[in-house]
Protein backbone atom coordinates (compact mmCIF):
# COMPACT_ATOMS: atom_id res chain seq x y z
CA UNK A 1 0.00 0.00 0.00
CA UNK A 2 1.67 3.14 -1.19
CA UNK A 3 1.03 6.68 -0.05
CA UNK A 4 2.49 9.76 1.51
CA UNK A 5 0.83 8.89 4.85
CA UNK A 6 1.10 12.51 5.95
CA UNK A 7 -0.30 11.49 8.42
CA UNK A 8 -1.56 7.92 8.24
CA UNK A 9 -5.16 7.65 9.51
CA UNK A 10 -7.90 5.13 10.22
CA UNK A 11 -9.14 5.34 6.62
CA UNK A 12 -5.80 3.96 5.41
CA UNK A 13 -5.97 1.13 7.94
CA UNK A 14 -9.56 0.22 7.08
CA UNK A 15 -8.71 0.27 3.36
CA UNK A 16 -5.73 -2.07 3.90
CA UNK A 17 -7.86 -4.40 6.02
CA UNK A 18 -10.72 -4.47 3.49
CA UNK A 19 -8.40 -5.16 0.55
CA UNK A 20 -6.54 -7.85 2.52
CA UNK A 21 -9.87 -9.52 3.26
CA UNK A 22 -11.22 -9.20 -0.28
CA UNK A 23 -8.11 -10.68 -1.92
CA UNK A 24 -7.13 -13.00 0.97
CA UNK A 25 -3.76 -11.27 1.34
CA UNK A 26 -1.33 -12.70 3.88
CA UNK A 27 0.25 -9.31 4.44
CA UNK A 28 0.05 -5.68 3.47
CA UNK A 29 3.31 -3.77 3.20
CA UNK A 30 2.84 -0.04 3.80
CA UNK A 31 5.42 1.98 1.85
CA UNK A 32 5.52 5.65 2.84
CA UNK A 33 6.68 7.73 -0.10
CA UNK A 34 10.20 9.13 0.13
CA UNK A 35 10.20 12.21 -2.09
CA UNK A 36 6.83 12.31 -3.89
CA UNK A 37 7.43 13.31 -7.52
CA UNK A 38 3.86 14.57 -7.95
CA UNK A 39 3.29 16.63 -4.77
CA UNK A 40 3.50 20.40 -4.99
CA UNK A 41 3.47 20.95 -1.23
CA UNK A 42 6.32 20.14 1.12
CA UNK A 43 5.72 16.89 2.97
CA UNK A 44 6.58 16.12 6.56
CA UNK A 45 10.04 14.51 6.85
CA UNK A 46 10.06 10.88 5.74
CA UNK A 47 11.31 9.59 9.08
CA UNK A 48 8.27 11.07 10.88
CA UNK A 49 5.86 9.63 8.30
CA UNK A 50 7.59 6.24 8.47
CA UNK A 51 7.48 6.10 12.29
CA UNK A 52 3.83 7.22 12.41
CA UNK A 53 3.04 4.40 9.96
CA UNK A 54 4.90 1.89 12.14
CA UNK A 55 2.94 3.07 15.20
CA UNK A 56 -0.40 2.91 13.37
CA UNK A 57 0.11 -0.58 11.93
CA UNK A 58 1.75 -2.28 14.92
CA UNK A 59 -1.43 -3.95 16.24
CA UNK A 60 -2.29 -5.86 13.03
CA UNK A 61 -0.11 -8.91 12.34
CA UNK A 62 -0.91 -8.69 8.60
CA UNK A 63 0.62 -5.22 8.35
CA UNK A 64 4.27 -4.27 8.04
CA UNK A 65 6.07 -1.11 6.98
CA UNK A 66 8.92 -0.84 4.49
CA UNK A 67 11.58 1.86 4.36
CA UNK A 68 12.27 1.12 0.69
CA UNK A 69 11.04 4.53 -0.53
CA UNK A 70 12.18 6.53 2.50
CA UNK A 71 15.76 5.25 2.12
CA UNK A 72 16.02 5.57 -1.70
CA UNK A 73 17.57 8.79 -3.05
CA UNK A 74 15.63 10.86 -5.55
CA UNK A 75 11.92 10.97 -6.33
CA UNK A 76 9.70 8.01 -5.47
CA UNK A 77 8.22 6.13 -8.41
CA UNK A 78 5.80 3.23 -7.89
CA UNK A 79 7.59 1.04 -10.43
CA UNK A 80 10.80 1.34 -8.37
CA UNK A 81 8.93 0.53 -5.16
CA UNK A 82 7.45 -2.63 -6.66
CA UNK A 83 10.78 -3.66 -8.23
CA UNK A 84 12.68 -3.23 -4.95
CA UNK A 85 10.05 -5.02 -2.84
CA UNK A 86 9.82 -7.88 -5.32
CA UNK A 87 13.62 -8.23 -5.49
CA UNK A 88 13.82 -8.43 -1.69
CA UNK A 89 11.02 -11.02 -1.66
CA UNK A 90 12.69 -13.08 -4.41
CA UNK A 91 15.93 -13.17 -2.41
CA UNK A 92 14.09 -14.95 0.43
CA UNK A 93 11.42 -16.96 -1.45
CA UNK A 94 10.76 -18.56 -4.81
CA UNK A 95 9.97 -15.46 -6.94
CA UNK A 96 6.83 -16.92 -8.51
CA UNK A 97 5.19 -17.81 -5.17
CA UNK A 98 3.51 -14.45 -4.64
CA UNK A 99 0.81 -12.48 -6.37
CA UNK A 100 1.40 -8.74 -6.01
CA UNK A 101 -1.19 -6.00 -5.55
CA UNK A 102 -0.60 -2.25 -5.36
CA UNK A 103 -3.17 -0.44 -3.21
CA UNK A 104 -3.61 3.31 -3.51
CA UNK A 105 -6.32 5.95 -3.64
CA UNK A 106 -8.65 5.73 -6.62
CA UNK A 107 -8.12 9.44 -7.28
CA UNK A 108 -4.37 8.86 -7.67
CA UNK A 109 -4.95 5.75 -9.77
CA UNK A 110 -7.14 7.71 -12.17
CA UNK A 111 -3.95 9.52 -13.27
CA UNK A 112 -1.81 6.39 -13.70
CA UNK A 113 -1.21 6.99 -17.41
CA UNK A 114 0.82 10.06 -16.33
CA UNK A 115 2.93 8.08 -13.84
CA UNK A 116 6.52 7.07 -14.50
CA UNK A 117 6.54 3.75 -16.45
CA UNK A 118 2.85 2.77 -16.05
CA UNK A 119 3.42 -0.36 -18.17
CA UNK A 120 6.13 -1.49 -15.74
CA UNK A 121 3.71 -1.01 -12.83
CA UNK A 122 0.99 -3.03 -14.58
CA UNK A 123 3.46 -5.83 -15.31
CA UNK A 124 4.45 -6.06 -11.64
CA UNK A 125 1.11 -5.84 -9.77
CA UNK A 126 -2.66 -5.90 -9.90
CA UNK A 127 -3.82 -2.37 -9.09
CA UNK A 128 -6.42 -1.71 -6.40
CA UNK A 129 -7.96 1.76 -6.20
CA UNK A 130 -9.76 2.53 -2.94
CA UNK A 131 -12.26 5.34 -2.53
CA UNK A 132 -14.81 6.73 -0.11
CA UNK A 133 -18.56 6.10 -0.40
CA UNK A 134 -20.34 8.32 -2.90
CA UNK A 135 -17.16 9.17 -4.78
CA UNK A 136 -17.39 8.52 -8.50
CA UNK A 137 -15.11 5.62 -9.40
CA UNK A 138 -13.27 6.65 -12.55
CA UNK A 139 -11.96 3.98 -14.90
CA UNK A 140 -8.35 4.96 -15.62
CA UNK A 141 -8.65 3.40 -19.09
CA UNK A 142 -6.45 0.40 -18.38
CA UNK A 143 -6.89 -3.03 -19.97
CA UNK A 144 -9.57 -5.34 -18.53
CA UNK A 145 -8.56 -7.13 -15.33
CA UNK A 146 -5.62 -4.85 -14.48
CA UNK A 147 -7.38 -2.75 -11.84
CA UNK A 148 -10.04 -3.27 -9.20
CA UNK A 149 -11.86 -0.30 -7.65
CA UNK A 150 -13.22 -0.76 -4.11
CA UNK A 151 -15.39 1.59 -2.05
CA UNK A 152 -14.13 1.81 1.56
CA UNK A 153 -16.49 3.13 4.27
CA UNK A 154 -13.95 5.00 6.45
CA UNK A 155 -12.19 6.85 3.63
CA UNK A 156 -14.13 10.04 4.26
CA UNK A 157 -11.12 10.85 6.47
CA UNK A 158 -8.29 12.58 4.62
CA UNK A 159 -4.72 13.44 5.55
CA UNK A 160 -5.11 17.01 4.29
CA UNK A 161 -8.17 17.52 6.54
CA UNK A 162 -6.18 16.19 9.50
CA UNK A 163 -3.30 18.60 8.79
CA UNK A 164 -5.77 21.48 8.53
CA UNK A 165 -7.42 20.50 11.83
CA UNK A 166 -4.06 20.34 13.62
CA UNK A 167 -3.03 23.74 12.21
CA UNK A 168 -6.32 25.20 13.46
CA UNK A 169 -5.91 23.63 16.91
CA UNK A 170 -8.87 21.28 16.41
CA UNK A 171 -8.92 17.72 17.77
CA UNK A 172 -7.96 14.75 15.62
CA UNK A 173 -8.96 12.11 18.17
CA UNK A 174 -10.50 9.02 16.53
CA UNK A 175 -9.35 10.16 13.07
CA UNK A 176 -5.86 8.76 13.58
CA UNK A 177 -4.60 6.03 15.92
CA UNK A 178 -3.84 7.39 19.40
CA UNK A 179 -0.09 6.80 19.02
CA UNK A 180 -0.05 8.83 15.80
CA UNK A 181 -1.92 11.68 17.51
CA UNK A 182 0.65 11.66 20.31
CA UNK A 183 3.54 11.64 17.80
CA UNK A 184 2.06 14.66 16.00
CA UNK A 185 1.69 16.59 19.27
CA UNK A 186 5.11 15.56 20.63
CA UNK A 187 6.93 16.65 17.48
CA UNK A 188 4.76 19.69 16.68
CA UNK A 189 3.87 18.37 13.24
CA UNK A 190 1.40 20.36 11.08
CA UNK A 191 1.09 23.18 13.63
CA UNK A 192 1.87 25.86 11.04
CA UNK A 193 0.68 23.85 8.02
CA UNK A 194 -1.59 25.52 5.50
CA UNK A 195 -2.00 22.55 3.12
Amino acid sequence: MGGTFDPIHHGHLVAASEVAHRFDLQRVIFTPTGIPWHKTRTTTPGEDRYLMTVIATAADTRFEVSRVDIDRDGPTYTVDTLRDLQSAFAAEHAPDTAEWFFITGADALADIVGWHDPDGIIERAHLVGVTRPGHQLTDPGLPEGVVTMIEIPALAISSSDIRTRVAAGKPIDYLVPEGVSRWIRKHGLYAGDNS
